[in-house]
């Protein structure tokens, strides 16, 4: 992950471990689309807890509620489905995924502590940060 500080927020360049798969529904005819069921397909990953797939962000499950029971703002918990590419299957045998979930982001960057700029890059708070820090990396 990537990182460029802030006064108290923080941009933030999640890993891209994958893309999105075949089960995944969007309207493209808007700017970032509107995903409404959201497939991530898994060809490899580095261990982070928080990836992306243009325009949509999951996180391990025992990231996210680490962020619900903090009070964090600015997103909602949905679920996701998760495959592994053929790519993700050739990698070393035994390695296995966490439970991830969808973070639909909604909050205002520099407002709540997870927001979007206008260009959907994702931002967060201080907070936030330190609490998906506590989770990298995942992979052991």
């Amino acid at each position: 992950m990537v990182t460029y500080s802030t006064v108290d927020y923080i941009v933030v360049e999640p890993e891209v471990a994958g893309g999105m798969g075949e089960g995944t529904l969007l309207d493209q005819t808007t700017h970032p689309p509107i995903v409404t069921n959201l497939h991530y397909r898994f060809d490899g990953w580095l261990g982070d807890a928080l990836l992306t797939t243009f325009p949509c962000y999951i996180a391990t499950a025992l990231s996210a509620d680490h962020l619900v029971r903090a009070l964090m703002t600015g997103f909602k918990v949905d679920p996701v489905q998760i495959s592994k590419s053929e790519k993700f299957k050739e990698s070393p045998p035994g390695r296995n995924l966490p439970p991830f979930v969808w973070l639909r982001i909604w909050g205002i960057a520099g407002v709540n502590d997870l927001g979007l700029l206008a260009d959907s890059t994702l931002v967060l708070s201080q907070d936030a940060l330190a609490l998906f820090a506590r989770h990298w990396p995942c992979a052991r």
